[in-house]
């Protein structure tokens, strides 16, 4: 069995429901601290062979378009007071993680800092680090790293990070986590699970 993970249970689309045959799902909660604790917990419980997370993610700048379906090839643990030089992290805190599962969208690195970016400043200071920001993907990877289980992580853009991006993600959330299933689905990745 494999397990299909999200935030919570409208990002797995049309998966929620019918998940592909071989696959489990499940939801982790919102934030990385969260999304660590029961994901841990839920590979406790169920073992699976793999883990793929599905999610939205906002961009922040133009490399990414809206609704472009991304797989995250590396989870960064990050914060603008980090990226302005006003915190840091102990040297031995590891901050990246990297898929270890194989995936049929274009790879792109993934900022997870500790809060949703508000301002455009923030988010042209954030992209020097990767392209997107999601809250979820560093616990996921962190726990199944921790577990030696096999992950990776599928995410849809669907709005600009800054002061537009609650609305964005309101209007958009649904239609790309849909387009991201389909996407998956297209690539054949479900088949022979």
């Amino acid at each position: 069995m494999r397990l299909l993970l999200s935030a919570f249970a409208p990002e797995l689309g049309p998966l929620a429901g019918d998940p592909p045959p071989g696959w489990e799902t499940a939801t982790v909660g919102i934030g990385a601290v969260t999304a660590a604790a029961a994901t841990a917990r839920l590979l406790a419980e169920r073992r699976p062979e793999a883990v793929l997370f599905l999610g939205t993610c906002g961009r922040y700048d133009e490399r990414l378009a809206l609704f472009e379906c991304l797989w995250a090839s590396v989870a960064i643990a990050t914060s603008l007071e980090e990226v302005r030089g006003g915190a840091y992290r102990p040297g031995l805190e590891r901050i990246r993680w990297a898929a270890t599962l194989a995936g049929p969208l274009p790879p792109h690195a993934v900022a997870v800092p500790p809060a949703i970016t508000k301002t455009r400043e923030g988010a042209a200071l954030l992209a020097s680090v990767a392209p997107a920001e999601h809250l979820e993907l560093t616990g996921v990877f962190a726990a199944c790293h921790a577990a030696g289980v096999p992950c990776g992580g599928a995410l849809v853009v669907v709005n600009d990070v800054g002061p537009e991006a609650p609305t964005q993600w309101k209007a958009n959330h649904l239609e790309g986590s849909q387009r991201l299933v389909e996407a998956l689905r297209a690539s054949g990745f479900f088949e022979g699970a």
